[in-house]
C-alpha cells in the first residue's frame, strides 16, 4: 500500500469517513452546505421600535449606507417599513434578513397582518420593542408557535434607558436593567415566561446581544447554526473565538473540496488545486472575523482611532480586502515553507481550477496558516480597541 500524506490522513480522519473516496465527497457537500444553507431571519415590532436599525445592525451596514453590497435599511420615527423588505447580508447572500411592518399599526391591522406575512418563510422570529410588548406583540407570537418556529422578545434602545436613568441620584445600571426585563416579562406571563434580550443596536458589545446570539445557536438546526455563525456580528472575545474554532473545524473539508483528490497521494505528489475555492474559505474567515472596510471604518469611527492599518500587515488580509487575486502571496511565513511542494508562495488567479502543481499538504498548509493570520489580527483589533474590557465592564449580572 502507497505511503499516504499525513496531511490527507489527518483531513479524512476529521471527516470521519473511513476512506479518501468517502472523506472527499463528503468534503465537498460540506463544503457546499456552509457556503450555501439559507437562513431567514424575519425581524418584526410595532412603529418606532427600531427593527430597521437592528436590521443594519445585524447586516453589519450604517444607516448611510448605500452603496450595492451594504444598502441600509431605512431608519425614522414613523412606519417605514411598509411591506416585507428583503436584505441579503452583504457577505453572505444566503442569509436574509427580512424588516417586516409592525403589526397592529393603522395600516397593518393585526387581522389583516396575519394573512399577508408569510410566518412559514422564515426560520425564527425577532419581536421587537422600544417599552413594553402589547397584546398584539403576544397574538403574533402564538401565531408564530402553530407555524412550530421560534420567536424571541427584544427590548431595544436600551442605551437610551441608560442615559435617561443615569443621570438620576443613586443610579444603578444593573438595577435599572433588572427593573426593564422584569417590566418586559410582566406582560408576556400568557405565554410561558419567555425570555427577553435587552439589546442596543448601536452598540453590540453591551447588553445581551451575545446571550441572544448563543440561544439561537442552541436552538437552531444544526444545519441553519453554521449560517448564523459566519453571519453574526462579532460581540465579544468568546463570539470570535467561537467563529475561528468553527473556521478551524472546516479547514478538512475546504482542503479535500479545492484539492480534487481522485487518488490516495504519495508525498510529494501534486494535485489540482482549486484557488477560488481556497480564496473563498479564506474569504469567509476575513468577513466572519469583522476585518472587512465597513466594520472597521465604523469601529474607528466609534473609537476615534484608525484601525484599517492592522490589515497594511498582512499581504493576506490586504489581497482580500483589494479583491485580487492574480498572484497572492499567502503571508511571508509561507514563503520559507520548504517541506512540501509550494508554488513560490503564490496562489494561481481566481476561477481557474487548473492543476497548479500545488500538493494537498500545501493547500492544508495555506488554509491553516491563512486562517490564523487572520484570526491573528482580529484579535489585535480587538485588544487595541480595548473592546473586552468595554464588554467586561457591561456584563449582566
Amino acid at each position: 500500500m502507497e505511503t499516504q500524506d499525513p496531511a490527507v490522513v489527518e483531513a479524512v480522519k476529521a471527516s470521519g469517513e473511513s476512506t479518501l473516496e468517502k472523506a472527499t465527497a463528503k468534503a465537498k457537500e460540506t463544503f457546499d452546505r456552509v457556503l450555501n444553507i439559507s437562513l431567514n431571519i424575519a425581524v418584526t415590532g410595532k412603529t418606532g421600535s427600531g427593527k430597521s436599525s437592528f436590521v443594519n445592525a445585524l447586516r453589519g451596514v450604517s444607516e448611510d449606507d448605500d452603496d450595492d453590497d451594504g444598502v441600509a435599511a431605512p431608519t425614522g420615527v414613523t412606519e417605514t417599513t411598509m411591506k416585507a423588505t428583503m436584505y441579503e447580508h452583504p457577505t453572505m447572500p444566503n442569509v436574509k434578513i427580512w424588516d417586516l411592518p409592525g403589526i397592529g399599526t393603522p395600516n397593518f391591522k393585526a387581522d389583516k397582518y396575519l394573512k399577508e406575512v408569510k410566518l412559514d418563510t422564515y426560520d425564527f422570529f425577532i419581536i421587537l420593542s422600544s417599552e413594553r410588548f402589547l397584546q398584539n406583540d403576544i397574538m403574533l407570537a402564538k401565531e408564530i408557535r402553530k407555524k412550530k418556529k421560534n420567536f424571541y422578545f427584544v427590548r431595544s434602545k436600551i442605551d437610551n434607558d441608560i442615559r435617561a436613568e443615569e443621570k438620576k441620584k443613586g443610579f444603578d445600571e444593573q438595577k435599572v436593567l433588572a427593573i426593564i426585563r422584569e417590566d418586559c416579562q410582566k406582560n408576556l406571563k400568557e405565554l410561558g415566561d419567555p425570555k427577553v434580550f435587552l439589546i442596543s443596536s448601536f452598540d453590540l458589545e453591551k447588553y445581551d446581544f451575545e446571550i441572544l446570539q448563543n440561544t439561537l445557536e442552541e436552538e437552531l438546526p444544526d444545519h441553519k447554526r453554521s449560517a448564523l455563525l459566519q453571519a453574526w456580528p462579532v460581540c465579544s472575545a468568546a463570539s470570535l473565538e467561537k467563529k475561528i474554532k468553527f473556521f478551524e473545524g472546516m479547514i478538512w473539508a475546504a482542503s479535500l473540496a479545492s484539492a480534487g483528490i481522485a487518488v490516495v497521494p504519495v508525498p510529494g505528489l501534486s494535485v489540482a488545486c482549486d484557488a477560488s475555492m481556497v480564496f473563498l474559505f479564506l474569504t469567509r474567515c476575513y468577513y466572519a472575523f469583522g476585518l472587512d472596510d465597513g466594520s472597521l471604518s465604523r469601529l474607528s469611527e466609534k473609537l476615534n482611532k484608525p484601525m484599517e492599518e492592522h490589515l497594511t500587515k498582512s499581504k493576506l488580509a490586504t489581497a482580500i480586502r483589494e479583491k485580487t487575486m492574480a498572484r497572492i502571496q499567502v503571508s511571508v511565513s509561507l514563503a520559507t515553507l520548504a517541506t512540501v511542494e509550494y508554488a513560490a508562495s503564490l496562489l494561481p488567479g481566481v476561477g481557474s481550477a487548473a492543476a497548479a502543481g500545488i500538493s494537498f499538504a500545501t493547500t492544508y498548509y495555506i488554509l491553516r496558516e491563512g486562517l490564523k493570520e487572520l484570526a491573528n489580527i482580529a484579535r489585535e483589533i480587538r485588544k487595541e480597541a480595548e473592546l473586552d474590557t468595554l464588554c467586561s465592564n457591561s456584563q449582566m449580572s
